[in-house]
């Protein structure tokens, strides 16, 4: 009969195993990414230590005490060398919290703190939940986490299911030390807020997405667009949409800004989610967007339709049909091939790793370069909002391919 410590063994052995696992890249594709083949965080994947009591004398059945339901959209940056992730974990009790992943690679490896992330509830009420954190460094030299707030909506004192939604924004210099900031001041519910990489007219730039309600977008338009003067007090004012819904396209319901935009030296590029109702409920998938250099607001490229949705075994999950991204990386390149604008020119090969998460489950990656998703946006035909519009775009294509046999 196998001893306690037989069991841990046998457990630690398991999970030393899953974390050394190499991830393979999935047969086929679109030619635009490469997905893989396991995810890359799980429930399965946080440290024992979070989930066992490993004293025989408290524990002698070795049963999880605490017991997590799922890894998700996590914010992503390079940090001293390394690919990092600040993930969304949920425990069994539905409470997300932060907690940073690292590999060395950016597919496979993955390891947590050993800690998940102490954020200070700062001097707005206590947060309920706090969930989808963007990572952006800015030009200010901080590294700025911006987030979804959660608190219940005390206007319905009996419901217990009505919530509000806020954009909390916390910094770091290390991501262990975090300095909490008031939640974003807007008239609105706000999600999905983003920080722009730059100043802009000498003013932080934030993407936003107001909505009426903690689900409902109401009159919120899409992606907003506005500018604050003080970080550290942060408000929306003058904000205006910059990318809407629109009937019958892949972010009918509702849309919000993903992680960060990319810079590159043909504009921005831009990774966004969008909602639309089906029968078995919402379908979240990913869109792509790109704006100009000079002015992050003007849309230069707008392909039509989804760039990633769930598939196979990604479908299924807490929440069905939801594909969601919130980070993103791009490899740096040497510092003599960058130019003085700090974009790299010609063709751009820097590999661009997008982390996006699978039926509210599962933490999984995509790879691509910069020029692949220059060339997507740039080249894919938008949206021309009709079936007939649709079919011409079809036939323009099978004429062209024709016309080169």
């Amino acid at each position: 009969m196998a001893t306690f410590n037989d069991k841990v063994r046998a457990l630690r052995e398991r999970h030393e195993t899953l974390l050394s696992r190499k991830n393979i890249p999935a047969e086929c594709g679109n030619g635009i990414y490469t997905k893989y083949q396991y995810p890359i965080l799980t429930a399965e994947h946080t440290p024992l230590e979070w989930r066992y009591d490993f004293c025989e004398q408290t524990n002698p059945y070795l049963m999880q005490r605490i017991m997590m339901n799922a890894v998700l959209n996590a914010g992503a940056i390079l940090f001293e060398g390394k690919y990092t992730v600040v993930a969304r974990v949920e425990g069994a009790d539905r409470k997300s919290f932060f907690a940073v992943a690292q590999s060395d690679n950016g597919i496979d490896g993955w390891r947590f703190w050993d800690e998940p992330v102490t954020l200070p509830d700062g001097c707005n009420a206590p947060a309920t939940n706090v969930y989808d954190m963007r990572l952006t460094r800015h030009e200010d030299g901080w590294i700025y986490g911006i987030f979804c707030v959660e608190r219940h909506d005390e206007t319905k004192p009996f419901d217990t299911s009505a919530a509000t939604a806020a954009a909390g924004i916390a910094r770091t210099k290390d991501l262990k030390n975090w300095e909490r900031l008031p939640d974003l001041k807007s008239l609105c519910q706000q999600r999905n807020v983003v920080l722009h990489p730059e100043f802009v007219d000498g003013k932080y730039a934030l993407y936003t997405r107001p909505q009426d309600g903690f689900i409902d977008t109401g009159k919120g338009g899409g992606i907003g667009w506005t500018l604050t003067e003080d970080i550290t007090h942060a408000e929306v004012r003058n904000e205006r949409i910059i990318f809407g819904r629109n009937y019958h396209t892949v972010y009918e319901v509702k849309n919000g800004e993903g992680p960060s935009p990319i810079k590159t030296a043909q504009g921005w590029l831009h990774l966004a989610h969008g909602v639309r109702n089906t029968a078995s409920g919402l379908r979240y998938v990913l869109y792509m967007y790109m704006t100009a250099l000079d002015d992050p607001t003007r849309i230069i490229a707008k392909p039509g339709g989804w760039f990633l949705v769930p598939e196979g075994s990604e479908y299924v999950g807490d929440v069905m049909n939801v594909a969601f991204a919130n980070g993103w990386i791009v490899e740096e390149v040497p510092s003599d091939k960058v130019p003085s604008d700090k974009v790299p020119s010609d063709k751009d090969e820097r590999k661009v790793f997008i982390y996006y998460a699978s039926a509210d489950t599962r933490l999984h990656v995509a790879t691509t370069t910069v020029d692949r998703l220059i060339d997507y946006c740039l080249h894919t035909p938008e949206d021309g909002l009709t079936t007939t519009a649709s079919v011409e775009t079809i036939k323009a294509l099978v004429a062209k391919n024709r016309s080169n046999q």
